[in-house]
C-alpha cells in the first residue's frame, strides 16, 4: 500500500514539573472499575479503568491523553496519572479513538482542569463539539467539548520529542483514528499501535445505510490499514482488546519480559474483525429471487 505523505501538526508545550480476540462491542460491566495505573512500554503508560483504556504518552514538555473516558471517568484517570508521579494538569493534548460517551465523555472536563488542546479527526470533530447529540449509540450523549483542531488522515501530532500520526480508520464511527508511535526501551525501538475502534456492532446497518452510505467500505479500508501496519505492541479502546488484564499478571510475575510485546496481535485481531464484518456484510445482502 502507499501511503501520501504525512501532514505536520507541531504543537509546543511549556516544560512540567515534577493474543485475545476483541469483542464484537465490548459491554459496559464494570466499565469504571478501577485498574492499576501501569507502564505499557517506554514513555507509554496506561491510566484508564479495567474496560475503558485511557493512554498517557509522557514528554519532559508536557503529556498526551488518548482518551477521556465517561465524565465520570476523569477522576478516576486523574488519579492514576499522579499514582505514576505524574501532574495531571501538565496534560497538554488530548486525543480519541472515537467519538462515543465511554471514550470521549469526559474530554470538556478534562479541558476544563487542564487547558489541554484538543484535537479530533474529521467525521468526529462535530460530533464531539456537539456531545453526540443525535449520533450517539443507545443515547449516549454527553457533555459538548470544544475542538481546538480538526485532524486529517495521517496528520502527526508533535510535543517535546514525541511523534504521533493519527489514521483514519473509520467504520465504527466515521472519524475513527488509530494512532501510531515509535518508543524506545533499553536500546531497542518498539512500534505501537493504539487500535481506533472494532468492527461492526450487531446493530450496524452495512447494506443501504442513510445515513452512513460508505459505511462497508469504510470498514473493508480500515481492515486493510490494520493489516499494514508495523506493530510490535497493539493496544486498544477497551483493555479486553489486547488482553490487558492477563499481559498485566504476567508481567507482574515476571518482569523480565514485557508481555505487551505481542507482534502477531494486531494482524490476528485485524484478521478476526474482517471475518465478523464479512459475515454480517453478507447475512445483510439483499436475497435474490
Amino acid at each position: 500500500m502507499t501511503f501520501a505523505a504525512l501532514r505536520l501538526l507541531v504543537i509546543v508545550g511549556t516544560p512540567v514539573g515534577a493474543g485475545v480476540s476483541p469483542p464484537i462491542w465490548p459491554a459496559p460491566v464494570a466499565a469504571d472499575t478501577a485498574f492499576p495505573a501501569h507502564r505499557v512500554i517506554g514513555n507509554v503508560y496506561y491510566v484508564g479503568s479495567s474496560n475503558l483504556a485511557s493512554f498517557l504518552i509522557t514528554t519532559d514538555q508536557g503529556h498526551i491523553l488518548v482518551n477521556s473516558g465517561f465524565e465520570h471517568t476523569v477522576p478516576l484517570i486523574q488519579a492514576s496519572v499522579e499514582r505514576l508521579g505524574f501532574r495531571f494538569a501538565d496534560i497538554r493534548i488530548l486525543l480519541a479513538s472515537h467519538a462515543h460517551a465511554d471514550h470521549v465523555g469526559g474530554h470538556a472536563l478534562v479541558k476544563r482542569l487542564t487547558g489541554a488542546k484538543v484535537l479530533v479527526m474529521a467525521g468526529d470533530a462535530e460530533v464531539v463539539q456537539s456531545g453526540g447529540k443525535g449520533d450517539a449509540p443507545q443515547g449516549r450523549e454527553w457533555e459538548p467539548s470544544p475542538v481546538d483542531q480538526v485532524l486529517r488522515d495521517r496528520d502527526e501530532v508533535k510535543l517535546g520529542g514525541i511523534a504521533l500520526t493519527a489514521w483514519l480508520t473509520s467504520g465504527h464511527t466515521r472519524g475513527t483514528t488509530s494512532w501510531t508511535l515509535n518508543v524506545h526501551e533499553g536500546d531497542k525501538r518498539y512500534d505501537v499501535v493504539i487500535i481506533g475502534g472494532s468492527g461492526p456492532r450487531p446493530d450496524d446497518r452495512l447494506v443501504g445505510n442513510p445515513t452512513y452510505p460508505t459505511i462497508a467500505d469504510d470498514f473493508a479500508r480500515t481492515f486493510q490499514i490494520l493489516k499494514s501496519l508495523p506493530c510490535d505492541v497493539p493496544l486498544g479502546p477497551h483493555g479486553n482488546y489486547y488482553g490487558m488484564e492477563a499481559k498485566y499478571a504476567r508481567w507482574q510475575a515476571d518482569s523480565t519480559r514485557n508481555p505487551f510485546v505481542d507482534p502477531q496481535a494486531l494482524p490476528r485481531m485485524a484478521s478476526t474483525l474482517e471475518k465478523r464484518f464479512q459475515d454480517q456484510l453478507a447475512r445483510q445482502q439483499p436475497t435474490r429471487p
